[in-house]
């Protein structure tokens, strides 16, 4: 078969799978530009294929890619009825991808911050979390100005040039009223501060969420492994349901996190007269041999934390209780949502520890109805699944205008809540 065109002349007989090949080799910028030529060449640019050729051979993951674009591109909170792959246009999603404008991207992981450009391949720089930076005794919103203006100075940008996603901290999870408030009033703090800044757009998602779609998914219980502690949190993000699951469900809270386990490490290794000077340490030991049994003595404190001395739940009890809740709150008919968990943070990286925590809650739910289809997931980006997750929203084609808040709609929000 060969193009059809008057305006084209000599280029008519140009079988169309030569045509095609040849606007693979122009690149994407110039193949856009012939859709101006004529309605055939219009038609045949426009193929979705082509521009998924284009979209694979940009950097990242194209997995990624079109999952962003086929679930996340709505915005948040998504539509009771996702868009389909055909009524999507990957010409368009490629044109609006690359006007992106970028954003900032600011992980307040419990232990460290991780921040960098969206556009980067992985996080720039680390910090300390704003919930430690500055003077513990100066008010909130000083503190947060204090470290969002430290960390825009350090990848020497303008407050006011970007918009900045962020990742809210798992933190004040219990369903009672004050830990409600003290969540609003947090996540009012930091919308104040930035736009005080003179931010232009602020995307402000949980961490949880973010783990998530770093990993593929919109619904699953996150498992975040922290520094002080680890947080079980059932996430569906389906039919708008978010905020329903957390209020029938509730979260489940593990009091044993990275700090426990090197704290308990250290102790180990001073009975047997290692020397720890700091926590960061560990890796150097683990690389001159000196870690042997204690590597693994250390993680078997989330399951049994009385090795620890601690009256505590195993973690895998943790999980199976929270997806007992689950299954007993019936919000929706498809019971396979919390049957997925993913683990995020830093020391859910420890080798094995997915494997391990499959096997746990397998045995565990073996005489109750959620004894089949549990999958457990490690994190697919290391300790930066949450920047990653944030990365993947801030290059959607639909950004920021389908999830970032501008100061204007936060101001009008704001005045709505005091007039009721």
């Amino acid at each position: 078969m060969s193009l059809q065109c008057s305006s084209t002349r000599h280029f008519d007989r140009i079988p169309i799978d030569v045509f095609v090949r040849i606007i693979k080799f122009m690149g994407p910028m110039d193949a856009a530009r012939l859709t101006a030529v004529c309605k055939t060449w219009k038609i045949l640019v426009s193929d979705n294929r082509l521009w998924i050729y284009f979209l694979q051979n940009q950097a990242g993951s194209w997995d990624l890619i079109f999952f962003g674009e086929t679930h996340l591109r709505s915005g948040y909170p998504f539509p009771a009825f996702p868009t389909q792959m055909h009524e999507l246009s990957f010409m368009h999603i490629y044109g609006q991808r690359f006007k992106a404008p970028g954003a900032v991207i600011i992980d307040g992981g419990s232990g460290y911050c991780k921040y960098g450009w969206s556009k980067y391949p992985s996080p720039s720089g680390w910090s300390a979390t704003f919930l430690e930076f500055g003077n513990i005794e100066s008010p909130m919103s000083s503190r947060l100005r204090h470290f969002y203006s430290t960390i825009c100075s350090r990848m020497q940008v303008k407050t006011s040039s970007h918009p900045i996603v962020l990742s809210l901290p798992l933190c004040h999870y219990d369903a009672t009223e004050s830990a409600k408030r003290s969540r609003r009033q947090l996540k009012e703090t930091i919308y104040s501060t930035l736009f005080d800044m003179n931010v232009p757009a602020v995307c402000a998602i949980s961490q949880a969420t973010l783990a998530l779609f770093a990993a593929k998914r919109t619904s699953g219980i996150v498992v975040n492994v922290g520094f002080h502690q680890t947080t079980i949190v059932p996430s569906m993000f389906l039919l708008n349901y978010y905020v329903e699951v957390m209020r029938n469900v509730g979260v489940e809270v593990v009091r044993i996190g990275a700090l426990k386990l090197t704290s308990y490490l250290r102790d180990r290794l001073q009975r047997n007269n290692v020397v720890v000077e700091s926590l960061y340490t560990v890796r150097t030991l683990k690389e001159k041999h000196i870690l042997s049994k204690e590597r693994f003595q250390t993680g078997e404190i989330l399951f049994q934390p009385r090795l620890a001395g601690m009256q505590a739940m195993g973690l895998h009890n943790a999980i199976a209780l929270c997806m007992e809740h689950c299954h007993n709150a019936e919000l929706t008919c498809d019971d396979n949502w919390y049957r997925t968990v993913m683990l995020a943070g830093g020391t859910a990286c420890l080798p094995g520890l997915a494997e391990r925590l499959e096997k746990e809650l397998n045995d565990l739910l073996q005489s109750t109805p959620l004894r089949c289809g549990v999958c457990v997931l490690p994190p697919p980006h290391g300790p930066n699944s949450a920047w990653f997750g944030a990365k993947l929203v801030s290059n959607l084609s639909s950004f920021p205008n389908a999830w970032c808040v501008t100061k204007k709609q936060f101001r009008i929000s704001s005045k709505r809540k005091l007039l009721w």
